[in-house]
């Protein structure tokens, strides 16, 4: 099937490609079931330094041979750190937080990120103003938060703080993402994946080191194939694959499809790990979310469009 070209010059997918970013966002989704997976076996921090040194050499890997700079100015390295700084503790949080609630609490909570950078993006980012839709669209994704907080029945004291480690966390991430938004025409967007992955990585061992308790458990095939997956398939050929497709069909098209990592992430959760996803809060959390996110990034005449209207 062929693609068309759209009039913002992006090429819309076809068939092939739709299910192809249907994966990719199913994959990203899945990331969340995966390191909880590891979580089991390896410390929390650890855990983090082992996924970003594998990724970090992936990707260095990757530009290397495929001809892309690797070094950045002198200029820019304050503007480095402050990055690498945040996403330390960003990862730090996450990784935490989630060795404490389940990964499908955890799914629809960092799916809130997109909201927090667009509150954030009003005061921050000159010219991104607040839109009706906008504001519905938070309203939607902080009422599922809101309603699978309220859920009583079987959430103890530590899966309460891993859920408020892991909003600590997420809100981390949009400071991170609205800070990279106003530097990021300096860069090359991989660099903003790889510097701050290599600068982690020595204080997520050291910490594990500190504060793991082991740092590392029964290291077994399972074990291993879930730590590769979060560092290959999904920090590096995940990012990749993404940008590539961010490329050849625009941030609208691609939008439109990330409702799928909230919902995939709380299905995947529920099926590998046996966590009780059928209760009436995370069921309506899930939709509020998705809701959300759908509503903010649908361009409905892109919508219109596709529908032939």
């Amino acid at each position: 099937m062929e693609e068309r070209q759209q009039k913002t010059g992006n090429l819309e997918p076809s068939f092939l490609a739709s299910l192809a970013i249907i994966g990719i966002c199913t994959t990203f989704g899945a990331n969340t079931v995966f390191v909880k997976i590891t979580l089991s076996e390896m410390g929390a921090f650890t855990t983090a330094g082992s996924r970003f040194f594998i990724a970090s050499m992936t990707i260095a890997l990757w530009a290397l041979l495929t001809g892309r700079p690797i070094l950045i100015k002198k200029t820019q390295i304050k503007e480095m750190l402050i990055v690498s700084a945040i996403f330390i503790c960003q990862l730090g949080l996450f990784n935490l937080g989630l060795s404490l609630t389940y990964a499908s609490r955890g799914s629809l909570i960092i799916n809130l990120q997109p909201f927090f950078v667009l509150i954030l993006a009003h005061f921050f980012i000159p010219g991104d103003p607040f839109t009706s839709k906008k504001l519905v669209g938070i309203l939607l994704g902080f009422a599922g938060v809101t309603i699978m907080f309220l859920q009583k029945d079987g959430i103890s004291s530590d899966l309460r703080s891993g859920d408020f480690l892991m909003l600590a966390s997420v809100f981390l991430w949009a400071i991170n993402a609205i800070y990279t938004k106003k530097i990021i025409s300096g860069f090359k967007p991989f660099q903003l994946v790889l510097y701050p992955g290599i600068i982690s990585v020595p204080f997520f061992f050291l910490a594990g080191y500190l504060w793991d308790s082991p740092m590392f458990g029964t290291i077994d095939i399972k074990i291993a194939g879930t730590l590769l997956y979060q560092s290959l398939i999904t920090a590096s050929f995940g990012f990749v694959v993404w940008i590539t497709m961010l490329q050849k069909y625009g941030a609208v098209t691609l939008h439109s499809y990330i409702f799928i990592i909230p919902v995939s992430g709380v299905l995947l959760g529920g099926f590998l790990l046996d966590e009780p996803v059928g209760t009436v809060n995370i069921i309506l959390a899930s939709f509020f979310i998705a809701a959300g996110i759908v509503i903010v990034h649908s361009d409905f005449s892109f919508v219109r469009r596709r529908l032939g209207w």
